[in-house]
């Protein structure tokens, strides 16, 4: 799939926040890696692997300085490098990487990631004293337990410290031997301050992580293809859920998956708006509750 074309699609994301007179967005969802672990990633999904579960083509198959650049033209304030290991020693790497991409790219919250390994707390407690932001953590790739051990000190580091982790944690598009409520659920029991970042809305257990979040007021949910066409075909969100999610409308936050996307970056926006949760609503999460919750 070819990107859309960038003038007519940055002025149409741009009018879109414009009229909800924000100063912008923030994404705590997008994906910049070393360009070698990024071109692994992108013929996986290519060849549809049993982690996507269908076919899913890349609309934003670009140069990092082009994608760089589209978000900066839709008007995206700040952004994340989420970023995360499939196996042990590359979490350490990573984290340098990423250092070094925040670093050339100030509109990018520095991110960083972690695996149930020897050694986790060390370099996530370096990673926060180089300032680390924001964290990813993802269970379904990972194929890690969450109540690992080798994790306790690291949760606990992280919700000392009240850092962000984006987690994603639900089973969808396909479930993974540790994804799912139960397993996040125990470790928030045991650090009930963690402020957990649920991706993709806890795609497809949404009521489930919908009682997460209202159980703990550290977790949040991310919007991550949540609502798309494309997520409603296999993952429909429950309507009669959506007065609890207006209820938490503050600890909701905008994220995109960019540029990991069968479609249009505004296709987002618009499946958002077309909830009919309303203008207030829109602006907290398109911008304003991510602002907040780093000191923006």
């Amino acid at each position: 799939m070819s990107a859309p074309d960038p003038l007519a699609e940055a002025a149409e994301v741009r009018a879109f926040w414009q009229h909800l007179g924000l100063p912008g967005l923030i994404d705590v969802h997008t994906h910049f890696m070393p360009q070698n672990v990024l071109d692994k990633v992108w013929a996986y999904f290519d060849a549809a692997g049993p982690l996507t579960g269908r076919p899913w083509p890349i609309t934003y198959r670009e140069a990092e300085e082009q994608r760089v650049a589209r978000l900066r033209e839709f008007g995206v304030q700040a952004f994340t490098a989420m970023l995360y290991p499939h196996k042990p020693g590359m979490a350490e790497w990573l984290n340098a990487w990423a250092a070094g991409f925040a670093a050339r790219t100030p509109d990018c919250l520095h991110t960083a990631t972690f695996h149930p390994e020897p050694g986790a707390a060390g370099y996530v407690a370096r990673a926060l004293e180089g300032g680390a932001r924001v964290f990813k953590a993802h269970l379904q790739v990972g194929g890690w337990d969450p109540r690992d051990e080798a994790l306790d000190e690291v949760w606990g580091r992280l919700a000392d410290a009240g850092t962000p982790v984006v987690t994603h944690c639900g089973s969808g598009p396909v479930p993974g031997k540790h994804t799912g409520p139960g397993p996040i659920g125990e470790v928030l029991a045991r650090h009930p301050r963690l402020v957990l970042v649920v991706a993709h809305l806890g795609m497809d257990e949404y009521a489930d992580f919908l009682d997460l979040a209202e159980r703990y007021p550290g977790v949040r949910l991310d919007t991550t293809m949540a609502f798309t066409d494309f997520a409603e075909q296999t993952a429909p969100f429950p309507r009669a859920e959506l007065p609890r999610l207006r209820a938490l409308g503050d600890r909701v936050l905008l994220g995109s998956d960019f540029p990991n996307i069968p479609y249009p970056y505004g296709h987002q926006l618009e499946a958002l708006d077309r909830l009919g949760l309303g203008e207030e609503w829109l602006r907290a999460v398109l911008h304003d509750n991510a602002a907040a919750l780093f000191g923006m």
